[in-house]
């Protein structure tokens, strides 16, 4: 067996087009369009990218990208202050805080549920672990719109998720077991991890070490699914996942790059314009 890759990228391109006619749909109807507030402090240059990525997206879109700059020196009290002025402001849809900022639960608790894109807040976690509709993080929410994309049902099958993140592990091994898979969440205490691995129909692997899983990992024809964003020993980037190794076992991976992280982007934008239409008592659906 030999893997098919899922091109994380393609799938991104859809769902962004589909994004622009909602987007076109309700400036037309209503002459309203989304906007998406980004405060990025300091000048992390990974942060940068992800931003310059978010701008363009947004631009082929139709959604207004409101950029906020501010020094690595920012207090904490000025940065909330802007987050607060940013909840108030009617023609912000979704806040998005980056880069180190992003796990300071005080940012994250400023923020309001209704423009919480990012699904980082309580509120979000909260409605996902009861069940109720709300904003998913963006990261697994991309994941299973792969999933669907390639015909993958859940019901009934053994899936692992590797990493307890809250951005990641948490939410994922929730969406999961919402589509009834019996779900196993392992991390770096987890005994004979590989084992444990290779009880997976579905594999997710959110650990931020680069290439850890392997074939040995792998059963035969599982969907392994790489979140890894890393850099080798050569410094080229790569994932958590040793793609080379595991195509032989797996029944579908994405590459890396141009496979979740694109995903990401994608759902981010989904999930403002999901706030844009529900300021006109609309649904994505």
């Amino acid at each position: 067996m030999t893997a098919k890759l899922i091109d994380g990228k393609a799938l991104a391109a859809k769902i962004r087009a589909d994004m622009k006619v909602k987007v076109a749909q309700l400036e037309a109807e209503h002459g309203y369009r989304p906007g998406l507030a980004v405060v990025l402090v300091g000048e992390n240059p990974a942060s940068q990218v992800y931003v310059r990525n978010k701008i363009k997206a947004c631009e082929e879109a139709g959604i207004r990208s409101i950029e906020k700059r501010l020094p690595e020196s920012t207090s904490e009290e000025d940065l909330l202050n802007l987050v607060r002025s940013l909840n108030e402001d009617p023609s912000v849809d979704g806040i998005l805080v980056l880069p180190k900022h992003i796990s300071d639960l005080k940012v994250i608790d400023t923020i309001s549920p209704d423009k919480d894109v990012d699904g980082f807040h309580v509120n979000s976690a909260g409605r996902l672990l009861v069940g109720r509709p709300g904003f998913r993080p963006c990261t697994p929410a991309g994941i299973a719109e792969m999933l669907d994309s390639i015909g993958f049902d859940c019901s009934g099958k053994r899936a692992v998720v590797v990493g307890r993140s809250n951005i990641v592990g948490k939410p994922m091994a929730l969406m999961l077991l919402e589509r009834n898979a019996t779900v196993t969440i392992a991390h770096s205490r987890t005994k004979d991890l590989p084992a444990v691995c290779r009880e997976a129909d579905l594999l997710v692997v959110a650990v931020g070490r680069a290439k850890l899983v392997t074939a040995d990992y792998v059963k035969e024809g599982a969907v392994v699914i790489d979140v890894g964003m890393d850099r080798d020993e050569n410094g080229k980037l790569c994932g958590d996942v040793n793609t080379e190794s595991v195509l032989e076992k797996a029944s579908y991976v994405p590459p890396v790059p141009g496979g979740v992280g694109p995903m990401t982007i994608a759902m981010l934008l989904t999930n403002t314009v999901s706030a844009a239409l529900g300021k006109f008592g609309k649904s994505l659906n």
